[in-house]
């Protein structure tokens, strides 16, 4: 008797390997799950961003498009357009934010691709150009310096860039335009009526989470970077950045 039950352990044990084995096996290792995350995420190649469309929406001047190609998907934002489901189409290769939320749509997307727009054609950039706050001015903006030792005019920004690089600064001056919630952040065009506006020197930009109206008087205080470059050809040679807005 005790011959059949030892019998039997064996039999059982000699299963339960086989078992746990042929799991293992079948199941993914948790680095491979972790390393399957990231490439989704991470969306290394992005040389064509083409497909199907099998979602589309508007939001906020932009258009959300979700591609997919061989099984997989991938989600664009152009500047606003016309795009239908179904439609096969290619956009321009661009700047990936992964854990992305827009503001406009209250939700989060787990990668995003913001594209120029269709390949081959010119479109508005997705990140505001440097020269956009130079057409917003339509009548004289004079606005009084702000005091303190971080304070500057406009075209001091413009003028000191080299040596204020990566410093705190602060800038007192008019919104003539905003563009609100791209890449997760509100961009304000602030000019003060110094610099010139032939050269571009009469206008900065601050990124932000404040959202301020065109046309009000403000302060901004945050850290100014030259020579800031967002990817896909769109530079700005001065630009303040994580600023606090405040009228």
């Amino acid at each position: 008797m005790k011959r059949l039950m030892v019998f039997i352990v064996l039999i059982l044990a000699v299963m339960l390997q086989v078992y746990v084995q042929e799991a293992n096996a079948a199941s993914p290792k948790a680095g491979e799950i972790t390393n399957k995350k990231a490439e989704v995420k991470g969306q290394d190649d992005l040389s064509t961003l083409s497909g199907k469309v099998v979602e589309t929406m508007d939001s906020g001047g932009y258009t959300y498009v979700n591609l997919q190609k061989n099984g997989k998907k991938i989600w664009v934002a152009v500047p606003q357009m016309k795009v239908t489901v179904g439609q096969e189409i290619s956009f321009a290769p661009g700047m990936v934010m992964n854990e992305f939320k827009s503001n406009s749509l209250n939700r989060t997307f787990d990668a995003i691709v913001f594209s120029s727009g269709v390949a081959g054609q010119e479109s508005k950039a997705s990140v505001p150009k440097p020269s956009e706050g130079k057409q917003t001015e339509t009548k004289k903006v004079k606005v009084e310096k702000s005091s303190g030792p971080n304070a500057y005019t406009v075209a001091e920004l413009h003028e000191k860039s080299a040596a204020l690089d990566k410093k705190n600064i602060v800038v007192k001056g008019q919104v003539v335009k905003v563009s609100q919630g791209i890449m997760g952040k509100n961009w304000v065009h602030i000019q003060d009526g110094s610099g010139d506006s032939s050269k571009g020197s009469n206008n900065i930009v601050a990124t932000t989470q404040d959202l301020p109206s065109v046309g009000d008087v403000v302060t901004a205080k945050g850290t100014l970077y030259k020579d800031k470059d967002f990817g896909s050809g769109y530079k700005y040679a001065v630009i303040v950045e994580e600023a606090s807005i405040k009228k």
